[in-house]
């Protein structure tokens, strides 16, 4: 029973992975995970997952940024689309070495041995999973916000209107962003992930502040962070509204195709909306950004100790392998 629970939380976890991830490539960022934290700096990632029989188990790797191997990779919007696309790349890989662990330690015999041919949720796994993730996210945002949009309109010809058919569409996309975010919630499983969401927010605060990596003064600190994947995603279903309001196409595969279409530039925009954000807290941008800080709510939950303890671990992993690559961290 326990092994289906843990595959089940990794597909809902897949599901919830751009609203779990955070952080750019030029500071310190993390994702929760299954039972751990993934924590990366500009040229280090590690990841710190807690087993079953409570050891913790610790991985890290260098990790290449973009704008230094190709520096078209640096200019605006186009930067959020590679970093939004390589964190999604290692945030799938740090899920899948937390499921693996909790997948390892409950294939254990008595005797604690692990059986030689284990299951892992390989690479062919992987792939199935990520191909159902992207369509689950296109069917839910793109097409079936679309087609209930497209119906009302029949029975209610005042929705015909360029503005008036894209606001409803946009509010029932939004509708059904928050209806899933706020259903995982009741989820005691997807909880506990929350509350590793938790534990990383408050650990970047405590880094950005210059505080000791310690759990009395990490615990101190909010569980709600602006480079947030959830205030991302929020900020992306707001501009969808404003982007789709200002292409002049009417027959309903044409809007479905601007949808698919835009969703790169849409993303690039909205990266650097929350990047703005970031670093000018009294802006008009950050009052944009602040529903996604209220979801947070939901998405991130008050960590224990040794879930915060997870948290650091990693990013000390994480800084240690920066260290040694001599990379210079910024914090602006």
């Amino acid at each position: 029973m326990k092994f289906f629970r843990t595959l089940w939380r990794f597909l809902v976890s897949i599901q919830l992975l751009p609203a779990l991830e955070g952080g750019e490539e030029t500071l310190v960022g993390g994702q929760a995970v299954l039972e751990g934290v993934m924590m990366r700096s500009p040229h280090a990632w590690a990841i710190t997952c807690r087993k079953p029989s409570g050891e913790l188990l610790s991985h890290s790797e260098p990790l290449e940024r973009l704008s230094e191997k190709h520096k078209w990779m640096g200019w605006p919007v186009v930067r959020g689309v590679m970093t939004l696309g390589h964190a999604m790349t290692l945030g799938f890989r740090a899920l899948r070495f937390s499921a693996n662990v909790q997948l390892e330690e409950l294939q254990k015999d008595e005797q604690g041995n692990v059986p030689e041919k284990k299951f892992e949720l390989s690479g062919w796994i992987a792939a199935v999973n990520i191909a159902i993730s992207v369509g689950f996210f296109i069917f839910m945002y793109k097409y079936l916000p679309l087609l209930v949009t497209t119906e009302l309109k029949k029975s209610h010809p005042e929705l015909g209107g360029q503005i008036m058919f894209n606001l409803v569409d946009g509010i029932i996309r939004l509708a059904l962003f928050l209806l899933f975010i706020w259903g995982t919630s009741l989820l005691a499983d997807i909880r506990r992930v929350y509350e590793y969401h938790g534990a990383e927010h408050k650990t970047v605060f405590a880094f950005e502040n210059g505080d000791p990596l310690s759990t009395g003064e990490v615990q101190k600190y909010p569980t709600f962070h602006p480079r947030c994947g959830t205030s991302f995603l929020m900020t992306v279903m707001i501009i969808s509204i404003l982007f789709y309001m200002l292409v002049p196409v009417h027959t309903f595969w044409a809007r479905f195709a601007i949808r698919v279409a835009l969703l790169p530039v849409i993303t690039g925009v909205s990266y650097e909306i929350i990047r703005f954000a970031a670093k000018h807290r009294k802006s008009l941008f950050a009052v944009m950004t602040a529903p996604g800080l209220w979801l947070q709510r939901i998405t991130t939950r008050p960590p224990s100790d040794d879930q915060a303890v997870c948290a650091i671990t990693a990013l000390d992993e994480a800084m240690a392998l920066e260290k040694e690559r001599g990379g210079e961290l910024v914090i602006a």
